[in-house]
């Protein structure tokens, strides 16, 4: 596979995700497919969904045009994100019970590793299910990233990037084709989504980016070595695991609902220490550039797996614990203090 056929399909992702982000995001505003103010959430009017859907086309049509159904593993990949996607879009305009999503991310997880896909952490018969269990996460986890404008877009973009290099090294060209189409397609949707954002991506987008991240990394750590299949892992959804690992642990020790929507992810702490969306979305996205870095250098032997493994794992512990000092929640209410008058 040569240059010239990986900057054809890169260009071709970001033309269908642009173009299509715009003609499917007047669409969802002619059929009422919006995300409506309230709550939570800070945006003023209501905002069109379908960004995903363009995301999803990008990335699977250049690289499904490239790659046909030779590779069995990719094949299971693409067919498995594009259900992921239409999962979302149905949860985007109807919301789904959260079992229900559970269990088809499941599902198809599960086809995705009886392809092939099977990251090698203890080379026994755990692998397959740690394997499903960590895509859904990741996925998830990705979805619940998708909470600022430009934020999602630009870390897909930054951290797929670099992971698209190292799947090149490795030998996995059509996991670095279908890499280099998401990387595009990421960058094609930004400009409509960056703040002020013109399109969301819903549920349809955040999931399929995080599913598609998850099971590529899943298979370019496949028979390899633990720390490896660790590293591999980790660094290449970084921030979103952050992110999760922040929210569950304020929310456990605020005694919140954890699968509840909040305001208390990482981008709305750094917009609580004075950052803007724009930057706040520079900052994560720089972070998922640097993480992928460090798993190209792994890839291109720079640096050992095992230095990998613990920096990632190191990095991570700190940065979920340091945002627990921004105060996110407001300090509780003391009850009225009760006065008894004293008869004489």
């Amino acid at each position: 596979m040569n240059g010239v056929t990986v900057a054809g399909a890169g260009t071709a992702a970001f033309l269908l995700a642009t173009g299509g982000t715009h003609a499917l995001g007047r669409l969802a505003l002619r059929w009422g497919i919006t995300d409506r103010p309230g709550g939570y959430k800070t945006h003023v009017r209501p905002v069109p969904y379908l960004g995903g859907i363009a995301i999803m086309l990008g990335t699977v049509v250049p690289a499904l045009g490239l790659l046909g159904f030779g590779d069995h593993r990719t094949t299971a990949i693409m067919i498995g994100a594009t259900a992921i996607a239409l999962l979302g879009l149905i949860d985007d305009i109807s919301p789904l019970p959260k079992s229900t999503r559970l269990v088809v991310e499941s599902v198809t997880a599960t086809g995705v590793v009886l392809s092939g896909v099977e990251a090698s952490i203890t080379r026994t018969w755990l692998d397959g299910p740690i394997t499903v269990i960590w895509i859904v996460v990741i996925a998830n986890s990705f979805n619940l990233l998708d909470n600022m404008d430009g934020a999602l877009g630009a870390i897909a973009l930054a951290g797929t990037a670099p992971l698209a290099v190292a799947a090149f090294v490795r030998g996995e060209y059509g996991a670095g084709l279908l890499l280099v189409t998401l990387a595009a397609s990421g960058f094609g949707f930004l400009p409509h989504n960056w703040a002020p954002a013109k399109v969301f991506m819903g549920d349809a987008g955040s999931l399929f980016i995080g599913f598609t991240t998850a099971c590529l990394a899943a298979l370019l750590v496949t028979g390899e070595g633990t720390g490896t299949a660790i590293a591999g892992l980790l660094l290449p959804t970084f921030v979103a695991t952050v992110d999760t690992g922040v929210v569950t642990l304020s929310r456990r020790r605020a005694g919140r609902p954890v699968f509840q929507g909040g305001t208390d992810h990482v981008s709305h702490r750094l917009r609580r220490l004075g950052f803007g969306a724009r930057l706040t979305a520079l900052l994560l996205a720089s972070v998922a550039g640097a993480t992928g870095t460090l798993g190209l250098a792994m890839a291109l032997h720079w640096i050992s797996p095992i230095i990998a493994m613990i920096s990632a794992i190191v990095s991570a512990l700190v940065l979920i614990t340091l945002p627990q000092r921004v105060p996110i929640y407001g300090q509780p209410q003391k009850p009225p203090k009760v006065t008894y008058e004293r008869r004489p």
